[in-house]
């Protein structure tokens, strides 16, 4: 008789720079980041500065299946 051969079990490696964007919250909600917070930000206002640190809610079904697809390990 044959010997079974085993196939590898491949390790589901993060995409990190989709790990550093978006978050999950408790409830299991999708959120991102908004943009634009990092440089030339001299001539904005301060409340715009303000809105740049909300969270604001994912909500295309496709690229929450992308995001869910690239951060395996995120529950």
């Amino acid at each position: 008789m044959a010997s079974k051969v085993k196939t590898p079990k491949y390790k589901l490696k993060t995409h990190k720079a989709t790990s550093k964007r978006f978050r999950l919250t408790g409830a299991g909600v999708l959120v991102r980041t908004k943009g634009g917070k990092s440089h030339l930000r001299r001539r904005t206002s301060d409340r715009t500065k303000a809105l740049f640190t909300e969270m604001v809610v994912v909500e295309g079904k496709k690229i929450i299946q992308t995001v869910r697809r690239l951060t395996p390990n995120s529950k």
